[in-house]
């Protein structure tokens, strides 16, 4: 891998790079951030950087992100902006070493954005941050379209809540009501989405410009949209989409097969950073939750204990560690709302499974999939 130019980001050494962006506008498409050029005098190099052995590289940007993502989607903690709890287990993340984060503007309706912007206050600089802009306006509002004027407004917006004047990584929620998604009634695939994601793609190529957000995503996408999307980042002067979000584990059934099927090819395609989210399969995986007769969560589970048995580990660690088994998965994406679990899942991203170990879980996997495709099937 070549050497990535030296860039602490904070905000103030982003303030001199954002003017840089407004007055030269971004590099040609598929050039990193890091490394700007046609613009003014070539860039003084710097010595290579070390950084921890637990950071990763997030696809071809010069983000480098800690393998466990800390989400604030949270469940059981409020997601006001004035919340204690939320705010302490935020800033634990960061003192064992967790420095990626990921929000959104509906998480809380801002109040997520508000409390992760209090837990990084005078630490900008050891945090990624990942927003999202959500394709309604709140709680009681309809799907609409995302425009140009209206990521402006939400990226600013998050911008405030956060109290930074730049976002990391910047990605579109969901589909908005012009581009068809999985749980549409009747996705035509048919339908050509590759205009409104030229327009997607230049809005948020203006955000860049801007000086707001470094790179940008989408999460929850059909693969045909983030193809088109990949092919999109390679005109020349447009910078290019850098990663996505999207639900993987090991009982995610169909979607887990799609993503290994249709979405991993892109990621290789395009070089893109992947935050996998809920490791645990929302909770499904969690230790303590009963599992009824019958169920086909029981071998999936089974698997897991006796993995974990055998490798002196816990449950949490081993859902971890096998979503990282997949080298298309950047950083895996939990919502642990104790400090001690956060431990916990930051313990699995240093466990390597034995082979033998993932041909078992693969197995189980691939066995739940088959029975909760069957119950579909009969229902």
């Amino acid at each position: 891998m070549p050497a990535i130019p030296r860039f602490s980001p904070s905000a103030s050494s982003f303030r001199d790079r954002r003017d840089f962006l407004k007055a030269c506008g971004t590099a040609a498409g598929g050039v990193l951030l890091g490394n700007l050029s046609g613009c003014g005098p070539a860039p003084t190099e710097e010595p290579a950087v070390e950084r921890p052995s637990h950071l990763v590289r997030f696809g071809h940007t010069d983000l480098y992100v800690s393998k466990l993502c800390q989400g604030t989607a949270f469940r059981k903690v409020s997601r006001k902006g004035d919340d204690p709890e939320g705010l302490s287990i935020l800033r634990h993340c960061i003192d064992i070493g967790v420095n990626f984060f990921d929000s959104s503007e509906a998480y809380g309706w801002g109040g997520s954005e508000t409390v992760l912007g209090k837990a990084m206050a005078g630490r900008r600089d050891q945090v990624v941050v990942c927003t999202k802009a959500a394709p309604v306006d709140g709680p009681e509002s309809e799907r609409s379209a995302f425009t140009r004027d209206s990521l402006f407004r939400k990226a600013e917006g998050s911008l405030k809540r956060l109290g930074t004047d730049y976002i990391d990584l910047y990605l579109l929620h969901s589909p908005d009501i012009r581009t068809p998604r999985a749980d549409d009634d009747n996705p035509a695939a048919d339908v050509p989405t590759r205009e409104h994601m030229e327009q997607l793609a230049d809005s948020l190529d203006d955000l860049v410009k801007a000086g707001k957000i470094r790179y940008w995503g989408v999460s929850n996408h059909l693969a045909r949209q983030v193809g088109e999307l990949v092919e999109l980042g390679k005109r020349e002067g447009r910078s290019p989409i850098a990663g996505l979000e999207d639900y993987y584990n090991l009982v995610a059934a169909d979607r887990k097969d799609f993503m290994v099927d249709e979405l991993f090819p892109l990621i290789r395609q395009g070089n893109l950073g992947l935050l996998a989210f809920s490791p645990l399969g929302e909770g499904r995986l969690a230790p303590g939750r009963e599992v009824p007769e019958g169920s086909p969560l029981k071998g999936p589970i089974e698997a897991l204990d006796a993995v974990a048995s055998e490798l002196g580990v816990t449950r949490p660690q081993v859902c971890v560690a096998w979503v990282l088994s997949h080298p298309e998965v950047t950083s895996v994406l939990a919502g642990a709302e104790k400090p001690e679990h956060v431990s916990d899942n930051f313990a699995g991203t240093r466990i390597t499974l034995p082979g033998e170990a993932l041909q078992r879980l693969n197995a189980a996997a691939a066995a739940y999939t088959e029975a909760v495709s069957t119950t579909e099937k009969k229902t």
